[in-house]
């Protein structure tokens, strides 16, 4: 019998896709394991794997068709033995096919539609041709508000646009009047192509280009959004001398020159981050509704910005692991990450999460926390300033570091003996390789 290869959930919040490219084709043979399509989720671009075998008989959906439903028949497989032709005509499933056997009931005659009620006194007074006037969004709306007859008022705006001002003035019996009668002009036929100029409440329309939500894009604005409400967020911030650990990185680089690894700054942080939680496994903790859940090791989410949106690839036990491992595993990540190709496991779960914006001169700034993780650590730039070390007054790379702490499950002193560890181990780093 013919299977019906379906949509599948590629993420815990994938509801739909868009089956970005088939890897295989109509009569192709296939085994288990096989690829079979790339799908775009709402996080990454994935390789879709086979589970049965046999031929593909059907492909029911076009390659970059988008909103595919999850769940949703996209091939149709012939199984050993079976006649691929026959199964192009695969039988619908159960259900349909019962509700096709089921005699029709006779549809009643449609019910007339009710005829349109007359508008509100308002709305007819600003007349029935205003479509064809000059008129701003808003003016428009209060004018329908207010019961101003639009066919009265004289535009001061560009081109003799009406404006909020014409309006307002109109109301208080202080408008210009028209004294010419605009000559008739045919209705514009309708069409469905956005506006140029939507409304957006100013007076004047904007030049603006109209540009539809990814599934990534709509998934981040969800999980933030859900963040901010829901998560109770304190913030500590603290300044770090990082010179120490720059000189650490000069000196592994050139140890590592030869085996093609090159640490970067980030490298380290994460590894500092991940030693810190293990100094002080309160913080490395997720909250539940009845449970507060303590992880045993450090998994670090470090955040990687990809075209249209963001995503956080893991560093999984990165508190055991080197730092020349560490940086190998980054830079794979991060490569993929960008070109949408990892794995679901690879960005999904996490203990803590690092943002690191120190590329970009950001000298401090807030994270959002990425739930279920209790925690995330902002990292700034490193700049030169004078500091005072042993009373004198010295130059040195300060680093600020801001840690954002969901207090249900972190109290504030928690939160701050992490960062007080983390400053710890940024500044004498040597311990980072014990």
């Amino acid at each position: 019998m013919p299977i019906n290869l379906q949509m599948p959930a590629l993420s815990p919040t994938m509801e739909e896709g868009t089956l970005a490219k088939w890897l295989v084709k109509e009569g192709d043979s296939i085994s288990s394991g096989d690829l079979l399509a790339e799908i775009e989720t709402d996080k990454a671009t994935m390789e879709f794997e086979a589970i049965d075998e046999g031929v593909i008989a059907k492909i029911v959906v076009a390659e970059g068709t988008e909103n595919v439903k999850v769940g949703d028949v996209i091939a149709i497989i012939a199984e050993e033995g079976e006649d691929a032709s026959e199964a192009k005509a695969a039988p619908a499933p159960k259900a349909e096919k019962s509700a096709e056997a089921a005699p029709k009931k006779e549809e009643p005659a449609p019910t007339p539609a009710p005829k349109a009620s007359p508008a509100p006194a308002a709305k007819a007074a600003a007349g029935a041709n205003d479509d064809r006037l000059k008129i701003s969004p808003l003016a428009r709306r209060l004018a329908e508000q207010k019961g101003v007859d639009l066919t009265a008022v004289s535009g001061s705006g560009p081109g003799g646009r009406i404006v909020k001002a014409d309006i307002d003035a109109a109301e208080g019996g202080t408008a210009p009047v028209k004294t010419e009668t605009p000559a008739p002009a045919a209705s514009p036929a309708p069409s469905s192509a956005p506006k140029k100029g939507a409304e957006t409440g100013s007076d004047f329309d904007i030049p603006h280009t109209v540009e539809k939500l990814s599934g990534m894009r709509k998934t981040i604005a969800r999980r933030l959004t859900e963040a901010k409400q829901t998560i109770p967020h304190y913030r500590v911030s603290i300044d770090i001398n990082i010179d120490k650990l720059l000189a650490l990185r000069g000196e592994l680089n050139a140890s590592l020159e030869s085996r093609g690894v090159k640490l970067s700054v980030n490298d380290l942080l994460i590894k500092a981050q991940a030693v810190a939680l293990m100094q002080q496994p309160d913080c490395n903790v997720s909250f539940t509704e009845d449970n507060l859940i303590r992880y045993e090791r450090a998994d670090i989410a470090v955040a990687v910005s990809i075209k249209g949106g963001l995503i956080t690839p893991i560093v999984t036990s990165a508190d055991s692991k080197s730092l020349s491992a560490i940086a190998t595993e980054m830079k794979d990540l991060a490569e993929r990450a960008k070109a949408g190709k990892l794995k679901m496991h690879e960005y999904q779960g996490g203990t803590a999460s690092l943002s690191n914006m120190g590329m970009f001169g950001v000298t401090t700034f807030d994270a959002v926390i990425n739930p279920p993780q209790a925690m995330i650590l902002a990292i700034s730039a490193g700049i030169k300033k004078p500091v005072v070390v042993e009373d004198n007054v010295q130059i040195a790379t300060i680093m600020n570091a801001t840690g954002s702490f969901d207090h249900r499950a972190i109290d504030g002193a928690t939160g701050a003996a992490f960062m007080k560890a983390f400053k710890e181990i940024v500044e004498s780093p040597m311990g980072m390789l014990a």
